[in-house]
C-alpha cells in the first residue's frame, strides 16, 4: 500500500499549517491541490486523516501519529534530495524567511541585492510579520528574531548590526510648545505615541544612564500595531503630534533632516543586534547553507563605511 509522497507532503503541509490555505502558502502550492492529495491519500489508506470544519482543519489520531512518524522521514528525503543540489555548479531552490518587518525593512535591503546577485539560481521567499513563530511549522526554512525570542533548540548567527539603540524623539515645534523633557519620568506629561505587539502587550518604554534604569509607561493620543503601523506614528511625531520611542535608525533620517529633534538622548538604552536562526540539522538546504555561508561571510569583511555612518536596525524586537 505504497502512498505517493507527494500525497504524504501534501498532508503534511496541511497539518503543520492547521489549514488548506496556509499549507498552501507555506508549500508554494494550490489550496485545491492540497485538498485532492489528502482526499487522495485518505482514500489510499482508508482512514480519515484530518477533521475539517469551516473555520479550522486538525490531524486525527491516525493523522497526528501518522505526521509524528512523517515529519523526520521527509526532512531526510529533502535533505537526500539537497546533497545532489550540492554538485551544482551554485545552488538552486527556494529559501523562505521569517522576519520582523523592521528586518524586512531596515536590516535585509542590505543583504538581500547582493545576495541574489551571487546566487542567481536562488529564489527568496520573505514572510514579514511580529511576534515570534514556529518557523518549521509556518513552512520557512529560517527567520530572524533578538536573543530574547529565539528557542534554545535553534542554531544562530549574528546578522546586521551588533549594537543598536532605541531613539526617542519629537518634531521641533512639538517640543517648542510643550517643554523639552529632561528625566524619563516627565514623557508622563506629554502626549507619547505608543505600540502595541499584535499579542496586546504595549511596547515598553525603557531608558539607562549611568547604570540607572527607568522604565516608564505614558500616555497619549495614538497607538498602532507594531511594525505594520509603525510608519503612521512616524509621520504623526514629524507632524507634532506627540513624542516617539523607536530604534535609533528607523528615526535617523528624520533626525538628520531636523524633521525630529533627539530628546534624552543620553538615556537612549543600547541592545543587542538580531539573529538569524534556524533549526539544527545536519544537512541544512542548499539555498539555506548559502545564505548561512553568506552571511557570515559579509561579517568578516572590514566596515569601510565612513566613520558616523550607522548600521540599518529594526523597528522593534519581535
Amino acid at each position: 500500500m505504497a502512498a505517493d509522497l507527494g500525497d504524504l507532503a501534501a498532508f503534511a503541509s496541511v497539518a503543520r499549517a492547521g489549514g488548506f490555505r496556509d499549507g498552501a502558502r507555506a508549500s508554494g502550492t494550490s489550496a485545491s491541490g492540497l485538498s485532492e492529495a489528502v482526499r487522495r491519500l485518505e482514500a489510499k489508506l482508508g482512514v480519515r486523516l484530518l477533521n475539517r470544519t469551516t473555520r479550522s482543519v486538525a490531524p486525527t489520531e491516525a493523522g497526528a501519529r501518522l505526521l509524528e512518524r512523517l515529519t523526520p522521514a521527509l526532512d531526510e528525503v529533502e535533505a537526500a534530495l539537497d546533497v545532489v543540489n550540492g554538485f551544482r555548479d551554485s545552488p538552486a531552490g527556494t529559501l523562505r524567511l521569517n522576519v520582523p518587518v523592521s528586518a524586512a525593512r531596515l536590516v535585509l535591503p542590505r543583504i538581500v541585492p547582493p545576495f541574489l546577485a551571487a546566487y542567481p539560481d536562488i529564489r527568496l521567499d520573505v514572510v514579514a510579520e511580529d511576534g515570534f513563530v514556529d518557523v518549521l511549522a509556518a513552512g520557512c526554512d529560517a527567520g530572524i528574531r533578538y536573543d530574547e525570542r529565539l528557542a534554545q533548540d535553534m542554531i544562530a548567527i549574528p546578522i546586521g548590526p551588533r549594537v543598536q539603540r532605541f531613539a526617542t524623539a519629537a518634531a521641533p515645534h512639538y517640543l517648542d510648545r510643550h517643554g523639552r523633557p529632561q528625566h524619563p519620568r516627565d514623557l508622563l506629561d506629554h502626549a507619547c505615541l505608543r505600540g502595541r505587539f499584535a499579542s496586546g502587550a504595549m511596547t515598553a518604554w525603557e531608558f539607562e544612564r549611568d547604570g540607572e534604569v527607568v522604565r516608564v509607561d505614558p500616555g497619549g493620543p495614538l497607538i498602532v500595531r507594531v511594525g505594520a503601523a509603525t510608519d503612521l506614528a512616524v509621520d504623526a511625531a514629524i507632524a507634532g503630534t506627540g513624542i516617539i520611542t523607536l530604534f535609533e535608525d528607523w528615526l535617523r533620517p528624520h533626525l538628520d533632516s531636523g524633521a525630529l529633534e533627539p530628546v534624552l538622548e543620553s538615556w537612549w538604552q543600547p541592545f543587542s543586534g538580531p539573529f538569524l536562526y534556524y533549526p539544527g540539522r545536519r544537512y541544512l538546504p542548499a539555498p539555506l547553507r548559502a545564505f548561512v555561508d553568506f552571511i557570515g561571510a559579509q561579517r568578516a569583511l572590514p566596515r569601510l563605511a565612513p566613520e558616523g555612518s550607522r548600521d540599518a536596525a529594526g523597528a522593534d524586537r519581535s
